[in-house]
């Protein structure tokens, strides 16, 4: 019998589909120290068709990690002991040099400072509690999605022509990107949404547009974009706080741009905020 803090799930149908389509097939790791929110949790997952592992406290999702390596995992931030931020650490720290496993973070608290700080130890995603399952298994198929397809690419040399501005080298195919030679480590989303930027640069995008071409979503909280572009800035600008590369564009959204700053005071020039108030 498996442990009490460790067990798996698995939907009544077959599981030989690719985990990538959010189909059968993907193994997702969900930790939660609330029995209720992780039978919930995998309840959806299942009826959406993926396997469920469940872990109730940080050295169990370690142990289940290294040993089931998932294809994602569901990491609620408060855990005893060990918080979801340590939890998520120290999975980075294993995976250097290794395909990292997406991770969507869950927290009960709304200050965007948790967010800020899942983001930077290297959370993918987060959602706030409480939440819709619904919506969290949206946002499970969608960064399988897009973890599955860069994978494909970089495996087939499919990545296309590398992406280049203002000392910034991309190489879609190899997931890399450097800055003046020097390579950045990018989560999963900060990779997509530079992407974007400089696939569309000298373009206005407005935080609706983003949400729908970076993370494929129709609907979310937008905040979510304003802590991934700050997060973004705080990687590729040489001063985040004075931003030249993603500017923001007063009541429009933001512009990525490589031409000479525009004069103090022009609309959008360093760090002008957006309309809801946020860089």
């Amino acid at each position: 019998m498996a442990p009490s803090n460790e067990q798996r799930t698995e939907p009544g149908r077959s599981t030989d589909r690719d985990p990538g389509t959010g189909e059968a097939g993907g193994l997702v790791l969900v930790v939660d120290d609330d029995p209720t929110v992780s039978e919930v949790v995998t309840g959806y997952l299942e009826r959406a068709g993926f396997t469920a592992l469940r872990a109730a406290d940080g050295p169990a999702a370690l142990e289940a990690a290294d040993r089931h390596r998932p294809d994602l995992i569901v990491l609620d931030l408060m855990l005893p002991g060990m918080d979801g931020l340590e939890v998520c650490r120290r999975l980075r720290d294993r995976e250097r040099g290794t395909r990292p496993v997406p991770v969507v973070m869950l927290t009960a608290r709304g200050d965007e400072d948790d967010r800020i700080l899942g983001l930077e130890v290297g959370a993918d995603d987060y959602v706030t509690k409480p939440f819709s399952p619904r919506e969290l298994v949206l946002r499970v198929r969608s960064v399988l999605r897009r973890a599955s397809a860069h994978r494909s690419a970089a495996e087939a040399g499919a990545g296309g022509p590398l992406l280049a501005a203002a000392g910034l080298v991309m190489d879609p195919a190899a997931r890399r990107v450097t800055k003046r030679g020097g390579e950045l480590a990018l989560t999963l989303r900060e990779f997509d949404l530079l992407a974007y930027f400089l696939e569309h640069q000298g373009q206005v995008c407005d935080r609706e547009r983003l949400m729908r071409e970076v993370w494929g979503w129709d609907f979310g909280d937008l905040s979510t974009v304003t802590v991934h572009v700050r997060r973004l800035r705080g990687k590729i600008e040489d001063d985040p706080a004075n931003p030249r590369l993603i500017k923001t564009v007063w009541g429009a959204g933001y512009r990525f741009e490589t031409g000479p700053a525009p004069a103090m005071g022009a609309a959008g020039a360093d760090g002008a905020q957006p309309e809801d108030g946020h860089a």
